[in-house]
């Protein structure tokens, strides 16, 4: 694993596909910085990193020529290493709000955004960026962070932090080409925030209305049983949680 550190950025994510068109660049090479300038998540939400407390990294990953349509997998494979390695750390009530952030108890403590590359009509290269509070125990934008430290009273390494998380990245992307990927599927839908509890969301029109979480179809849709008992799927800008 390439390992390249970097004092500041604007997004790790931007910085590897640069670099990707400049140079041949091994699996799991990884840029890691300690501030992200213009850090972005899922529909552009921005992310919020004090310099130097947290991980903020991205992670490439070249493919022979994977299907479009398992590009979801690839979400699972991320959300699934980190909620892995925070246990590993005995961080309590780990869960994964759909699509990828991932949550202790009802805080958020990371947020993962895939990019992927196109060759063709399938993904030749993927790039996991990975924001994760590590060391950070005052958040002033964001009212339902939280963060390792603040959860365990711990000051955290972040290279070995970092290590843990691409070595189960690397486990769970093997499972996903080795065609474990029922197992991966059910993994992800077992650890799903609120899955069969009635919950609150909101259509882009700004309605609420309430359902169940079923799910996650094999695209990535959400699947939402409501009151007529009928599932109906839901993409990402076509519905949010609020709780």
């Amino acid at each position: 694993m390439h390992i390249i550190k970097l004092d500041a950025t604007d997004s790790t994510n931007s910085y590897l596909k640069n670099l990707i068109r400049q140079h041949s660049l091994v699996d799991f090479t990884s840029v890691m910085t300690d501030q992200q300038l213009n850090g972005k998540g899922q529909m552009g939400a921005s992310w919020e990193s004090e310099p130097g407390k947290n991980l903020t990294f991205s992670t490439l990953k070249k493919f022979d020529m994977l299907e479009v349509s398992d590009a979801f997998l690839l979400s699972i494979c991320a959300s699934l290493a980190v909620a892995d390695v925070l246990k590993q750390f005995a961080i309590p009530d780990v869960h994964v709000k759909w699509p990828n952030d991932i949550l202790s108890g009802r805080n958020k403590i990371c947020g993962i955004l895939v990019e992927n590359l196109l060759l063709g009509k399938r993904i030749n290269t993927s790039i996991f960026g990975i924001g994760l509070n590590v060391n950070q125990t005052v958040f002033h934008t964001v009212s339902n962070a939280t963060s390792m430290k603040l959860l365990l009273g711990t000051t955290f390494n972040l290279d070995d932090v970092h290590s843990l998380i691409v070595h189960e990245l690397k486990k769970h992307l093997a499972n996903m080409v080795a065609g474990k990927s029922s197992v991966l599927r059910i993994r992800y839908e077992q650890q799903l925030f609120r899955k069969n509890r009635p919950s609150t969301f909101k259509d882009p029109d700004g309605n609420s209305f309430v359902g169940i979480i079923r799910g996650v179809s094999e695209a990535g849709k959400l699947r939402i049983e409501q009151d007529n008992e009928a599932i109906r799927e839901y993409g990402l800008k076509q519905v949010k949680l609020l709780y």
